[in-house]
């Protein structure tokens, strides 16, 4: 907002005055200096100063600013969950580093070829993220899976009618 210049950057600059106020707040309460009680009082002024820009901003005469200001009102209570719900952070750094590996895999494999292939890859991402965040060993993980499979399959295969 602040780069398209005139409301606009005057929207954006008065936001961007908000969320520095908000990670002055956020750091102090991480760091022990204040309550998870007083960091939800002292955020009541920034999270109304933040709305009142907000409904501003989605009264604007550029139509960009209008429809991302439009945007983020509809998920507006959402941007201080931080603020209500112990463990959760008010930056997304958790998710970025959840998706990096997924990132890193993709630019170096240049992706799938197959929809089974993709749903095999989301899959397998998805068990090595998991398993990373309980502290479990992924390699062990999948020995024990493919082990299952086997006997799942060889148990399956004796059902099955033997040829004559």
């Amino acid at each position: 907002m602040v780069e398209r210049g005139g409301e606009s950057a005057i929207t954006g600059q008065a936001l961007l005055r908000q969320v520095k106020r908000l990670f002055k707040l956020w750091r102090r309460a991480h760091g022990g200096e204040l309550s998870r009680e007083r960091l939800a009082a002292l955020m009541r002024p920034v999270r109304r100063k933040v709305k009142v820009l907000l409904q501003a901003g989605a009264r604007s005469g550029h139509k960009k600013t209008r429809r991302t200001c439009a945007n983020i009102i509809k998920v507006e209570r959402c941007l201080s969950t931080f603020v209500r719900v112990r463990g959760v952070e008010p930056t997304n750094n958790a998710a970025e580093r959840a998706l990096r590996r997924a990132v890193l895999w993709r630019r170096k494999s240049f992706g799938t070829q197959s929809g089974a292939g993709s749903r095999f890859v989301g899959r397998i991402l998805t068990a090595v993220s998991t398993l990373r965040q309980q502290g479990r060993d992924v390699l062990e993980y999948l020995a024990r899976v493919c082990a299952a499979s086997s006997e799942i399959n060889e148990g399956s295969m004796r059902l099955l009618p033997q040829p004559p």
